[in-house]
């Protein structure tokens, strides 16, 4: 169960982010026109909910630079040219461009875990884990849901090879320390990277929901 100690401040309302998205252009990027996301939020029963724009409509790739922390933009790190390939796995999205996550959790309690433990005790607690398009909305409106030491994993998000299995890297976003290929100038910058399936890091929750639904108006 999530752990109360760290239990973050209610989501804006979906119609506060609504706005944001149209600031930041993702509409743009979504193929959508601003009045649909403004009806949308209108139209959603969705409180304390986070607003998604669907991973194919907006990809990670594009979402990522538009995150902001100390007034730097976020990245993805240099190694991970193939972020976009990294699709929903055993997740199943609604068939529609925007949706709204609900119950979200960080997952701070599940840090020192790796990803191959911490799938069945989300499966176990009737949660699925986040996309790390998912994880990156929930930046863009709650800024301080990325915290040194307690960052987290979007594992709900996975690449499969060519031969059927899956790759061993899984997406995270964290704080860049501006070190290795990162560059000083990056120091502090929300930053879009992977880690290995079976590797644990304390700084690393798991982020989950409770489920996902679209506007049916």
């Amino acid at each position: 169960m999530p752990d109360p100690s760290t239990v973050l401040p209610a989501l804006p309302p979906l119609s506060a982010q609504a706005e944001r998205l149209i600031e930041l252009g993702v509409h743009e990027t979504a193929g959508l026109s601003a009045d649909e996301i403004r009806t949308f939020a209108a139209g959603t029963d969705g409180e304390g909910a986070l607003l998604a724009v669907h991973p194919d409509r907006a990809p990670a790739s594009a979402l990522a630079p538009l995150l902001r922390r100390d007034g730097k933009p976020g990245f993805v790190v240099v190694d991970m040219p193939d972020v976009d390939a990294f699709t929903p796995c055993a997740v199943e999205l609604p068939d529609a461009p925007l949706y709204a996550v609900t119950g979200l959790d960080r997952g701070d309690h599940m840090a020192n875990w790796s990803p191959d433990e911490a799938l069945p005790a989300l499966t176990k607690e009737d949660r699925t884990p986040l996309l790390l398009t998912e994880g990156i909305h929930w930046v863009l409106q709650q800024p301080d849901a990325l915290e040194r030491n307690r960052c987290f994993m979007t594992i709900g998000s996975r690449l499969r090879k060519p031969d059927g299995s899956l790759d061993a890297r899984t997406p995270a976003i964290w704080i860049s320390n501006g070190t290795g290929r990162d560059g000083r100038e990056r120091r502090n910058a929300p930053k879009v990277g992977w880690c290995w399936w079976n590797n644990r890091h304390t700084w690393l929750g798991f982020a989950s929901t409770t489920g996902r639904r679209p506007w049916r108006g």
